[in-house]
């Protein structure tokens, strides 16, 4: 049986290229490419940040108009482009006002203190865009609590043209929910009655979040581990009641990757390309990495290199309080990333006092992300909690083995390194503690040195291993029709 292709409207805070601080971005980019490529019709909607040059973009002619409340109605541009490689339209909503600044969420870690109005006018951004465009969506796809009003002003607020519109919220990372003063109802104009502890209401304040899986008629995850995980306490977040009572729409799906972008077969920006048949190359990119770093050059020291934010989230005081213990082995460390200036500040004293072993790059550097995954021997993300986690699905591509704590997607992709049976692509911890973390560092720095021959069958273990983005969007595409169904079977009831 041939499945009835969808309208999907795909409604994100940030897309890469164009805007990224995490693996949002990534999904955003990724997800609407895989979708068309199984027959979809799909947009995507994001805010024009000031960083994104309105010159590279085209202009649509007209103005939008968008209801806020007792604010009036604000008039923004639009502008569109495509998603690279792909005939995907990307629209971009632009208001100077909001979205002119130089963070997207926050001025050097302080959060703007309107992004409760910011995200309201982005989400009725994009029904005043469906019907500017005339674009009628059969799914609505909203992601994490930026776009999480967008449930229930479908069913609400803007319910006379897409009240017949089934809604899908994913959950990228629970931790950061919107919580806002209660006034801002007045700002979605939904009602009052939705502010109660069932829905929008958290303790006198907004939850957007919250409401947000409320009202959206399927939730979504990014790995199937982290949905069981959002129900506990230890990763809930103080919703974990709240998403137990609405376990029944909960799916957890796995994000996936870009082997266009992320495979050294294919990687331009790597010092050589190479393969799981022919690995030559991935020494000549460790010796790129050193040179880069100003390392000693070494063909024999185990190189383990670290991207991602310097966040508690990531694992990084762990990382701090057992760096110096690591260092005193026969190990080369690289780092790049850039986050909590305590630790931005403490990494780099360490390298100026281990510059032959240790390095560090304080910033993002997209090219510098390939060279690392591709010359680093062993990849370190020990995450208090990962909801799906992609760096560790890049480095297995990259002959790049993982050393991760067994959680969310990391415990979803990574299986254990067993000798004996000749199995596993990585090296796993349980418990968040510095100890544990030291213990599993060494165990892969030993297997490196001692078992050779091990470790390079590993790697060929992991560089076969494929999480593309088409088999993801086929689980999507079966949570896109159980939100339609449900959603038609909610209005014959009513």
């Amino acid at each position: 049986m041939i499945k009835k292709s969808l309208n999907i409207l795909f409604v994100a805070s940030e897309v890469a290229p164009f805007a990224k601080t995490g693996g949002l971005a990534d999904v955003a980019l990724s997800l609407p490419k895989a979708l068309r490529e199984m027959g979809h019709n799909v947009i995507v909607v994001m805010p024009r940040y000031y960083a994104i040059d309105k010159a590279k973009l085209t202009h649509i002619e007209g103005s939008l108009g968008v209801p806020m409340g007792y604010m009036g109605e604000l008039w923004a541009g639009v502008y569109s482009s495509k998603l690279p490689n792909s005939d995907v339209l990307i629209y971009f909503i632009d208001y100077e006002e909001f979205f002119g600044r130089g963070g997207l969420y926050d001025h050097y870690g302080e959060a703007y203190t309107d992004n409760d109005n910011r995200f309201i006018f982005f989400c009725k951004s994009v029904f005043s865009l469906c019907k500017m465009i005339n674009f009628k969506p059969d799914i609505i796809h909203a992601n994490d609590w930026h776009t999480a009003a967008v449930p229930l002003l479908a069913k609400s607020r803007f319910a006379h043209d897409f009240g017949d519109v089934a809604t899908v919220l994913t959950l990228h990372n629970l931790e950061h929910q919107g919580t806002v003063f209660k006034g801002a109802m007045d700002i979605l104009e939904c009602g009052w009655e939705h502010f109660n502890p069932e829905a929008y209401e958290s303790v006198g304040y907004i939850n957007m979040l919250k409401g947000g899986i409320a009202y959206a008629d399927a939730v979504t995850t990014v790995s199937k581990k982290y949905a069981n995980e959002i129900k506990t306490s230890e990763f809930g977040f103080g919703l974990e009641n709240h998403i137990r009572a609405h376990s029944y729409k909960l799916f957890g799906i796995l994000n996936g990757v870009d082997y266009s972008e992320w495979s050294p077969k294919y990687d331009d920006k790597i010092a050589s390309k190479y393969s799981a048949k022919d690995m030559k190359g991935k020494l000549l990119c460790k010796r790129d990495i050193q040179k880069h770093f100003n390392l000693e050059q070494r063909d024999d020291v185990v190189l383990i290199g670290f991207v991602g934010r310097f966040a508690k989230q990531k694992g990084i005081e762990l990382i701090a309080e057992i760096i110096e213990w690591v260092l005193g082995h026969d190990v080369q460390i690289v780092m790049l990333g850039t986050g909590e200036k305590w630790a931005e500040s403490y990494f780099s004293h360490i390298a100026s006092r281990n510059g032959s072993k240790f390095a560090i790059h304080v910033g993002y550097s997209d090219d510098l992300a390939h060279k690392i995954e591709a010359g680093s021997d062993l990849f370190l993300m020990p995450s208090l909690f990962e909801p799906c986690g992609l760096n560790q699905i890049y480095s297995l591509a990259y002959g790049t083995l993982p050393i991760v704590r067994k959680t969310g997607g990391l415990d979803d992709t990574i299986e254990n390194f067993d000798e004996a049976a000749e199995s596993g692509v990585g090296f796993k911890f349980e418990h968040a503690s510095p100890h544990a973390l030291y213990n599993t560092i060494m165990w892969a720095v030993q297997t490196y040195y001692n078992s050779p021959k091990a470790f390079k069958k590993m790697q060929k273990r992991a560089m076969s291993m494929h999480f593309g983005w088409d088999d993801a969007a086929k689980s999507y595409d079966d949570v896109y029709r159980y939100a339609i169904y449900k959603k038609r079977v909610s209005r014959l009831q009513y």
